[in-house]
């Protein structure tokens, strides 16, 4: 059946009509089924005040199964005040001395002063990204701080506690920046020495800020990150504590958290570890207990808007856990997505490096426009996703395998994110890529338009793992802006990124493709069984490969971490003619002189180049006419090299690394050279993709107007 040309117009029309309508009544839907939030009573400034020093040396906290040295545990009461966004809070921080010399002072991390003002470090450096704009010209109340009103050292029964706050001073031992308050030191009266535990009473206020570095709020949704003072790192040599800087994260050592949150009633909760315990008051506050053991951070959620979903992991061989979603509730028809990725990542990490231990997971799936998506947090993570999500586009399916794998490297393996963030970041990339090819094999690229709210999938751009899921597009421009083992906050605030998270996992794929999967996992397994619940160095990684795989790797890791060169091989000429000689020969040991003597039907003579400093041994494939080819290895460490090779028919192509091993390769339009014309085929399949893109512009112009 065929329609008249006014008859397709008035359908069109009518379709697009129809069309509109629907997207604003599915609009209308979701608005309207969200729930509106209850009435915020005000709440006084003071948290419940704890009698005394919570024991966390007791014995039931260091039961036969305790996996870490449990050195820095925390007793926090906290409650947040949801008309003023602040939250009052009170901290006994039991320290143990687990170095090997005493210290006279502890430091304590207060990160949300990094957004005391424009001036702090955090700031100076974001300032330097592209992504500084949105936070400089803030209002007042979206700023961020964190004051301490009481410090003191307290013991075990009658013992009069110390006040310490006086002789509290700031420390900046990294710039000498006087406007940053991120880093505090606390003298203390007697030296700690090795083994030795103190009680610290910490009481504090901090202003909840818009959303700076993925904690903060926006309406009656709160993500409470980084939040509470917190004792920095000893090591053999001096603290680890750095300020705090806008290009790296955490480091903190593992302990107990016991900590009870007060928020208004009817506002549900998401936090490290389990609910233990609920209390209502009178004032429409309640207060949620949670508890975790063996983990060195807790961070939390709260909003009356959430629609909990639980759903259990289980996998033979692993052990199970209970799976917890807050979803938005546009974002209802999404939850079994989320639980398949978390599944999918507890899975495949359980059975390549290392089972997930405690039995419960919490996905948070974060407000529109607050900010506070894609990060970890022990048993916690936050995802991230669309109301319109496709299907053949996996969001937000990466985003929640990425952060479920941050449970291994940076919960489990507790590396010093300040100076090695690539241990957890590059490590967890790689993993990640791995990770959903194998579940959900190539993606698609997408678009999304209209301010980001309208997704277009194209399903002929394939998103391959090698590349696309280890970023090979944005290291290749940033290859040699740092050396990777510069401490990780030296890194350029604009470009470190891309060799914390992207040089690593393409050295990572590299040492795959080199060595094979079944090579580099039992290595990789190993790493993180010695050293989980522990803070491993470079040092301890490389060593565990090195044993693991029975291969001194050090010529790689001497490239790929102490140093900043570029891998670049390419295909500078080749020629592939008759092979005529005119000239002596040796025959028979006889000097012999001949003329146009056709010793093969055709030479080929290919001059591959090392343009990169990097050197690592590549194949170069030679395809002949009759569908043929030879491979010759060359162990890449020359600047060029000739290959000559005789064969009956004319070479058609040259191609250097052709099973593209060396992910690393910043430039693989360089790796090959074709003697065959294409332009032929070129042209025709150019045409065609502007003749399908003509005609879509023609239907789409038809259909508006």
């Amino acid at each position: 059946m065929s329609l008249s040309l006014d008859m397709r117009t008035s359908a069109q029309r009518l379709l697009a009509l129809v069309t509109v309508l629907g997207v604003t009544t599915a609009m209308a839907v979701v608005l309207a089924q969200s729930p509106t939030p209850a009435a915020r009573p005000a709440l006084p400034p003071a948290p419940p005040r704890t009698t005394g020093p919570v024991d966390l040396t007791a014995p039931q906290h260091f039961a036969a199964g305790a996996r870490s040295a449990r050195n820095a545990s925390y007793s926090i009461d906290a409650r947040l005040d949801t008309a003023t966004r602040t939250i009052t809070g009170r901290e006994v921080i039991t320290w143990r001395n687990i170095a090997r010399r005493e210290t006279s002072l502890l430091r304590l991390h207060l990160y949300w002063n990094a957004w005391r003002s424009s001036q702090t470090t955090w700031m100076r450096e974001r300032a330097l990204t592209a992504a500084s704009r949105e936070l400089f010209g803030r209002p007042e109340a979206d700023w961020a701080a964190i004051d301490i009103s009481a410090i003191r050292l307290v013991g075990a029964g009658a013992s009069p506690p110390v006040d310490l706050l006086a002789s509290m001073r700031f420390t900046r031992p990294d710039d000498d920046n006087a406007h940053d308050f991120s880093l505090a030191e606390v003298p203390l009266p007697l030296a700690v020495r090795p083994n030795d535990t103190i009680n610290l009473e910490v009481e504090w206020t901090a202003r909840v800020p818009r959303t700076f570095a993925r904690t903060g709020t926006i309406g009656d949704y709160y993500f409470i990150a980084h939040w509470f003072p917190k004792v920095a790192v000893l090591d053999e040599l001096d603290w680890k504590g750095r300020q705090f800087h806008s290009g790296t994260e955490f480091f903190a050592d593992y302990g107990v958290y016991d900590v009870r949150l007060r928020v208004p009633t009817g506002w549900l909760v998401g936090a490290t570890g389990t609910e233990r315990g609920r209390t209502d008051h009178e004032d429409g506050t309640t207060t949620h207990r949670y508890i975790e053991e063996d983990v060195h951070d807790f961070a939390w959620t709260t909003s009356p808007a959430f629609v909990e979903r639980r759903a259990r992991f289980e996998e033979p061989g692993l052990p199970f856990a209970e799976m917890r979603l807050l979803l938005q509730p546009e974002h209802l028809g999404q939850a079994e997505r989320h639980f398949a990725a978390t599944r999918a990542a507890l899975r495949s990490y359980g059975r390549w490096f290392g089972a997930y231990p405690y039995g419960h997971i919490t996905i948070v799936d974060p407000a529109w426009q607050s900010s506070t998506g894609s990060m970890e947090y022990p048993t916690l993570i936050s995802a991230g996703t669309r109301w319109l999500a496709p299907a053949r586009v996996a969001e937000p399916e990466q985003v929640v395998v990425h952060e479920t794998g941050h449970q291994l490297w940076y919960g489990l393996v507790a590396t010093n994110e300040f100076d090695h963030a690539w241990m957890d970041e590059g490590l967890n990339m790689f993993a990640e890529a791995r990770a959903l090819d194998v579940e959900w094999g190539q993606g698609r690229h997408s678009e999304r338009y209209f301010g980001g709210f309208v997704p277009w999938v194209f399903d002929d751009i394939v998103l391959r793992r090698q590349t696309d899921g280890n970023g090979l597009h944005l290291y290749r421009r940033h290859a040699t802006s740092d050396r990777p083992d510069a401490p990780s906050w030296r890194y350029s605030p604009s470009t470190g990124r891309h060799i914390t998270y992207n040089k690593t996992a393409l050295w990572l794929q590299t040492l795959e493709n080199h060595l094979g999967w079944n090579v580099l996992q039992p290595a990789l397994a190993d790493y993180f069984e010695r050293f989980q619940f522990r803070h491993p160095s470079p040092s301890d990684f490389f060593a565990a490969v090195n044993a693991a795989s029975g291969r001194d790797l050090t010529w790689f890791f001497d490239q790929v971490y102490r140093s900043a060169v570029a891998f670049d091989y390419g295909v500078e000429s080749v020629v592939s003619e008759p092979a005529t000689l005119t000239g002596f020969v040796d025959r028979g040991g006889k000097r012999v002189f001949v003329e146009a003597a056709r010793e093969a039907p055709f030479l080929t003579r290919a001059i591959v180049r090392r343009y990169g400093e990097g050197t690592f041994p590549v194949d170069v494939r030679i395809t002949f006419g009759d569908g043929t080819h030879t491979t010759r290895t060359w162990d890449g460490k020359d600047r060029w090299v000739e290959i000559r090779v005789q064969h009956a028919r004319r070479a058609l192509s040259v191609i250097v690394d052709p099973d593209e091993v060396l992910a690393l390769d910043i430039n693989r339009t360089n790796n090959s050279r074709s003697l065959q014309p294409q332009t032929a085929a070129a042209a025709s399949a150019w045409s065609w993709r502007w003749l399908v893109w003509a005609q879509d512009l023609l239907l789409t112009y038809g259909f508006f107007i």
